[in-house]
């Protein structure tokens, strides 16, 4: 099997490379800059331009499965034109790999993993979201979501498997959410954010990593929500995040409006509650790493301190 990726050099890209890289999975990999094409027979480059529909044919030879996860981030102030490059990015990404594929002729493709995201779901206290509710979220996040996923769709015209990984918060110390929301607690300011009631669906990136990967390999199609069994308050986020640092929350919760006045409409992104079930990916026999806040967070800041120590511990070693 080889496996081609776009937006493999982004966060969860890096992580999902390196799973199939272990697994002894050649990678090819699609990128808008010459300058990172590597010619590697396990991991190969090649470019292509989705806002002009440019794509190297090559990449798709010897590919079995295509994961992508090629999209401008959300996470900038929602102005028209930002808004209109995050929908473009996400549909021309597709419909270029579509029409390569198309000209290809890649009929060894057996399936199309795309990410998405629970931003589709309404803002909801007290729904538990699974994967075949008919509910969309008014405004950009849901209009977002529902025309990537029917982009995405497309791809079975092909005579392959679609499935999409509707991805939650994800859990990493090298970009995302996580080091944003860290930062005012390791300053001693942190809080919870408005009322702080409002559900996080969140993920490990390396349990969401594993389950693209347990996508591919299980030819699986459909929806998939890829998060964690416990979904928690952003109270609880936040407490736990401030025991595993070791810093007192002592600061009011910081105001809804203070937020809606400093990010606008891009502040769902932080008020916005969706209580996401993973159930549906679970009765498919993935099981989770990480199923629990607690263990997510020390796992991540227990492995940051260690490799912080370690080159420490090494220069002692070389002056003995």
């Amino acid at each position: 099997m080889r496996v081609l990726i776009t937006g493999a050099t982004g966060l969860v890209g890096q992580e999902i490379t390196s799973l199939l890289q272990e697994k002894g999975i050649p990678v090819n990999y699609l990128t808008t800059s010459k300058e990172k094409i590597t010619k590697d027979n396990d991991y190969k480059g090649f470019y292509w331009n989705p806002s002009k529909g440019k794509i190297d044919l090559d990449c798709f030879e010897g590919v079995q499965a295509i994961i992508n996860l090629a999209g401008t981030t959300i996470a900038k102030r929602w102005t028209p034109a930002h808004k209109k490059k995050v929908l473009s990015s996400r549909i021309k990404s597709i419909s270029t790999l579509k029409k390569g594929l198309e000209e290809f002729g890649a009929s060894d493709v057996e399936c199309f993993v795309s990410a998405s995201a629970i931003g589709i779901y309404p803002d909801s206290l007290s729904n538990f979201y699974e994967e075949d509710t008919n509910q969309v979220a008014n405004g950009f996040l849901g209009e977002v979501v529902e025309k990537w996923e029917a982009e995405a769709d497309t791809l079975s015209e092909l005579d392959m498997k679609v499935a999409k990984v509707r991805i939650g918060v994800v859990l990493s110390l090298e970009g995302g959410a996580l080091p944003k929301m860290a930062m005012p607690i390791k300053n001693f300011v942190g809080a919870p954010i408005g009322h702080g009631n409002q559900w996080q669906s969140w993920i490990h990136i390396k349990d969401l990593a594993q389950m693209f990967v347990f996508i591919v390999e299980n030819n699986l199609s459909g929806v998939y929500n890829g998060v964690a069994p416990n979904p928690v308050t952003n109270t609880k986020l936040t407490k736990e995040l401030a025991r595993v640092m070791d810093r007192p929350l002592w600061m009011p919760n910081v105001p809804a409006f203070v937020l809606k006045a400093l990010l606008g409409k891009m502040s769902q992104l932080l008020l916005a509650s969706q209580r996401v079930s993973s159930k549906k990916i679970e009765n498919e026999g993935f099981t989770f790493q990480f199923a629990n806040i607690c263990t997510a967070l020390e796992n991540l800041y227990h492995n940051a301190h260690a490799s912080e120590m370690a080159p420490m511990e090494t220069a002692e070693n070389e002056l003995v």
